[in-house]
C-alpha cells in the first residue's frame, strides 16, 4: 500500500461504509451517526479477554484475542460484507484507532478492498462531537419558544420543521419530555455520549443564516443534562412565548399524557415524589386520583398548583431577554391551531 495521510473525522463522508469494530455495548452506548457495528469481539469476549490480560499475561490475551478475532472475521466475510463489490471503501474505527480495528482493515485490505482505519477512534470522534458544540452554538441565531406546561410547545416546534424551518429538538434527541412525568412508555433515555452526538450532527446540518428555533428547557432534561455551551446561549437569545388559556391547555395535556393513566401505579410513585414541596394531604389526592386514572382534576392541579406557580419566575431568572419577548395568545391548541401557531412564529420571524 502507498503510505497516506491518516484518515481524519471530517474525511468520514468519503466512504462508501463507516464500520464500528467495537463490542455491541460500546456501540448501543454512542457511536458515530451512520456507523454499521461489526464487532471483532463481543461482550463477553472483550470482558474475558480484559481479564486475562490483567490477571494472566498480554502475551495470552493477545493470542486467545486473535483466535476469537479472526473467528468474528470470517464470519463479517462470509455475511456482512458477502455482497460488496471490489471496489468497495470502508472506514473502520474502534475506541482509539488501535487493534481491533487494525486487525479489520488488515483482512479486507488482504481481500482487495480500499479499507481506511479512522486515525484516533472513536475518542476523537467525541473531540469533535464536544469542539462542534462550542464552535458552532455560539454562531445560531437562536429562537427561543417558551410557554407555561401544557402550552403545545414541542408540537409547534414540529410545525415548524414541517413549515421548512431549522429546528433543534432537545427533548426528541433526550427521549424525554423534560417534565417530572416527561418519561416516554418503553423508551429509555440515551446516554449522555448519544445525546450530545445527537445534538452535534443536527448542528452540522444548519445553515447558519437563518433562525433555529428550539424550546426553553432547563439545564435537565429527565437524567441527561443540557450541553453547558447550549444553555448558555439559550438563555441570552430572544423568547417568543406561547400563552395559551388554562382550558386549552388542559385539553392539550389530557391528550397529550393520556398513557399516563395506563399505569396507574407507577404514576401515583411518581407524585409520591412531590410530597415535600406539596404536602401529604394534596399528594395524597393527587395520587388518588391517579390510581382512579380520573386525570382531568389531576392535571389540572398539577398545572395549577405545582408547574405554573414557578413558571413566571424560573422564566425571567433564566431568559435575559423575558422583558422583551414576544407573546402569541391563544385559546385552542388542536392540531390545526398549532400549525396555525408556527405560522405566526414564522410571521414574527418576517418581520
Amino acid at each position: 500500500m502507498s503510505h497516506r495521510l491518516p484518515i481524519r473525522v471530517p474525511d468520514r463522508h468519503q466512504f462508501d461504509a463507516l464500520i464500528d469494530a467495537r463490542s455491541p455495548a460500546e456501540y448501543e452506548l454512542d457511536h458515530i451517526p451512520g456507523a454499521i457495528n461489526c464487532p471483532v469481539l463481543n461482550n463477553e469476549e472483550r470482558a474475558q479477554i480484559g481479564t486475562i490480560y490483567k490477571q494472566v499475561s498480554p502475551f495470552e490475551a493477545k493470542r486467545l484475542g486473535a483466535a476469537m478475532v479472526s473467528a468474528n472475521l470470517a464470519r463479517h466475510l462470509r455475511e456482512t460484507f458477502a455482497d460488496k463489490p471490489a471496489n468497495w471503501k470502508p472506514l473502520v474505527y474502534c475506541w482509539r484507532g488501535g487493534l481491533r480495528s487494525g486487525s479489520m482493515v488488515t483482512w479486507l485490505r488482504l481481500v482487495g478492498w480500499d479499507a481506511q482505519q479512522l486515525a484516533g477512534g472513536y475518542k476523537a470522534f467525541r473531540g469533535h462531537v464536544i469542539s462542534q458544540l462550542e464552535e458552532i452554538v455560539p454562531q445560531l441565531q437562536m429562537r427561543v419558544l417558551c410557554g407555561a406546561t401544557g402550552s403545545a410547545k414541542t408540537r409547534v416546534l414540529h410545525a415548524l420543521a414541517e413549515q421548512g424551518e431549522q429546528v433543534l429538538d432537545l427533548e426528541g434527541y433526550a427521549s424525554h419530555k423534560g417534565s417530572l412525568l416527561g418519561n416516554l412508555p418503553g423508551v429509555e433515555q440515551p446516554s449522555q455520549k448519544r445525546f450530545e452526538t445527537l445534538i452535534a450532527e443536527q448542528l452540522e446540518r444548519f445553515d447558519l443564516s437563518r433562525p433555529v428555533y428550539l424550546e426553553g428547557e432547563s439545564a435537565k432534561i429527565g437524567r441527561l443534562g443540557v450541553p453547558l455551551v447550549l444553555v448558555e446561549y439559550m438563555r441570552k437569545a430572544p423568547v417568543i412565548e406561547v400563552r395559551a388559556t388554562t382550558q386549552a391547555r388542559l385539553a392539550y395535556l389530557l391528550r397529550d399524557y393520556a398513557y399516563l393513566g395506563d399505569d396507574p401505579e407507577a404514576l401515583a410513585l411518581k407524585l409520591g415524589w412531590l410530597k415535600e414541596l406539596q404536602g401529604n394531604e394534596t399528594v395524597g389526592r393527587w395520587q388518588q386520583w391517579a390510581q382512579a386514572r380520573d386525570l382531568a382534576p389531576l392535571f389540572e392541579e398539577l398545572m395549577l398548583r405545582h408547574y405554573d406557580p414557578h413558571y413566571e419566575r424560573s422564566q425571567s431568572n433564566h431568559f435575559e431577554q423575558w422583558a422583551r419577548r414576544q407573546v402569541l395568545e391563544t385559546a385552542d391548541l388542536s392540531d390545526a391551531a398549532i400549525v396555525g401557531l408556527a405560522q405566526q412564529v414564522q410571521a414574527l420571524q418576517a418581520r
